[in-house]
């Protein structure tokens, strides 16, 4: 089964991200199934390092390096970074700038879609 998940409520603020990465990593837990993420809006801002967040909230950057090593790959809208000043720099080495065309293409590939 392949799985796309699809980020675009902001990094903190709201349960949204939080939920989608937490399902997004126990997918790619379970044999035989491929997951991708795609983080639009202010959901791109999941992926920035080097957060410093109070003891015991989630920490989205952590989750996404996590999710990687479950074989996640996620994406970011490049135009959603550039209008919040994100650069490539900034973000999580396990995430990287995508476009509408990649998305599109992970549309088409997925058996299932998810959105938070």
């Amino acid at each position: 089964m392949k799985m796309l998940v699809i980020l675009q409520g902001p990094a903190y603020g709201d349960e949204r991200a939080y939920n989608g990465l937490r399902l997004a990593g126990n997918l790619a837990k379970r044999e035989g199934v491929e997951v991708k993420v795609f983080c639009f809006g202010d959901a791109v801002g999941c992926a920035v390092a080097g957060q410093q967040l109070p003891n015991g909230y989630y920490h989205l950057g952590r989750m996404i390096t996590a999710a990687a090593r479950n074989g996640v790959e996620v994406g970011l809208c490049g135009t959603c970074m550039d209008a919040r000043g994100i650069t490539d720099a900034m973000v999580v080495a396990e995430a990287h700038r995508s476009n509408l065309d990649q998305v599109t293409d992970w549309t088409l590939w997925a058996d299932r879609t998810v959105t938070f």
